[in-house]
């Protein structure tokens, strides 16, 4: 599947980028700036080789030519990007990363934006596409090392089935990360919320706490 990328360039983008590359994706890398993304592809490709060939490096500006397109900006940063692309990204799958948190000395906090979660800002904003959330509880640190397996479960949600599915498939591609289906975007305050208890805890305990499911 083409996949594209929208911010690709920092850790999050880049690390989610590099991993689905590895598992057969065409990823679309894109930047504000084209000279940045080129300059980001090739490092991954002189440390990856022929393991991210399918990363093509692009401007932000692209016509986006892929049915998935992953936010892969800061929080600070995603409602403007989605506020200029809006007409590129009509119609497509996006999926939304974000996590909008505040740190206050060894706890994180989340913070809420008016429609309650920053998926469902989102979606009041794209409403000519179909918004999903997923990957908010993994570090960006563990897609970018494709040497070792990731081991974690994703909660996918959003208001269609067909594009939940989808980006569960994706979830699915890479290897030891489980897709979970978490049900509509209604639910995307709990996920954000959620983060800022995982990375609180991470901090205070000094581990690396993720979300896994027990099959009994």
């Amino acid at each position: 599947m083409r996949i594209g990328s929208l911010g690709a360039t920092g850790p999050a983008g880049a690390g989610l980028a590099a991993r689905l590359a590895s598992v057969v994706h065409e990823g679309l890398f894109g930047s504000r700036a084209v000279d940045k993304a080129k300059s980001m592809v090739d490092e991954l490709h002189a440390k990856w080789g022929d393991r991210v060939s399918g990363l093509i490096p692009c401007d932000n500006a692209w016509d986006c030519d892929a049915p998935v397109v992953i936010l892969a900006v800061n929080a600070d940063s995603v409602i403007p990007t989605v506020r200029e692309h809006s007409e590129r990204l009509s119609n497509k799958v996006v999926v939304s990363m974000a996590n909008n948190l505040t740190k206050h000395g060894n706890e994180f906090n989340a913070v809420l934006p008016p429609h309650g979660s920053v998926a469902a800002e989102i979606q009041a904003l794209l409403w000519r596409s179909r918004v999903c959330t997923a990957f908010h509880l993994v570090p960006a640190a563990e897609f970018a090392d494709l040497d070792h397996d990731m081991e974690s479960d994703v909660v996918v949600l959003g208001d269609e089935d067909e594009a939940r599915e989808t980006v569960m498939e994706i979830t699915s591609s890479i290897p030891n990360l489980r897709p979970l289906d978490g049900g509509s975007l209604r639910n995307a305050v709990g996920m954000e919320t959620f983060a800022a208890v995982l990375l609180t805890i991470n901090i205070r305990h000094k581990m690396r706490a993720s979300l896994r499911r027990i099959t009994v």
